[in-house]
């Protein structure tokens, strides 16, 4: 099963995952994108926010979060966006999507908290985009908001679209943290973790 959060699709990686995916969970508006690109549409459930299904004993909902949706000059919300609160027997996690600050994460929280994990954007932000991406500060606050145990930034450490460098993100929010007492994690690429097992801290990115 493939979660996506909104249509900032990159073709090629879609064509790889193909032979791989069976189930295509988007937002409200992507499908075309794929059946464009060659995934048949039997395999594609849109979601609304707050829309929910069941698969086997997997619940996900497809949670609100303040950004855009558009892969051209054209078709600027053509589609939706959002996050995804993913339930199983054992565990609730929930990934942020890419998202301003606002007042939908306390409303996640209410309605589908408490989460034991939080994959939260942390990363790209510029004060001339702040509606639609969190400050590190904020990343930590929407994550209190939204009733989540542990945290884990997301969204940091990939392309570099704005003007901080690529570890601003990550030692502003862990700083953030430690002010509220708030558990984070931040596995090295790669790396195994689990809700349940003890975390070591390791401050990987400085060697990187």
């Amino acid at each position: 099963m493939l979660l996506l959060s909104h249509d900032h699709l990159d073709f090629h990686s879609i064509q790889k995952l193909k032979t791989k995916v069976k189930t295509y969970c988007v937002a409200l508006g992507v499908a075309r994108h794929l059946i464009h690109w060659g995934i048949n549409s039997n395999q594609i459930t849109e979601f609304d926010w707050w829309g929910n299904k069941t698969f086997n004993d997997l619940r996900i909902t497809f949670t609100p979060t303040r950004h855009f949706s558009g892969r051209g000059i054209s078709d600027r919300f053509k589609s939706l966006w959002g996050g995804w609160a993913i339930k199983t027997p054992t565990e609730n996690i929930l990934f942020s999507g890419d998202s301003g600050y606002g007042k939908h994460f306390k409303e996640i929280g209410k309605r589908l908290g408490p989460f034991d994990l939080g994959f939260m954007e942390c990363g790209q932000y510029n004060a001339l985009w702040h509606q639609i991406h969190m400050f590190p500060e904020e990343s930590v606050k929407a994550g209190i908001d939204a009733n989540i145990k542990t945290l884990m930034p997301v969204h940091w450490a990939g392309f570099s679209l704005a003007q901080h460098s690529w570890t601003d993100p990550v030692d502003r929010l862990i700083i953030a943290c430690q002010l509220k007492n708030v558990p984070f994690i931040v596995p090295s690429l790669g790396e195994l973790v689990t809700t349940k097992q003890a975390y070591e801290h390791k401050i990987w990115w400085e060697k990187a």
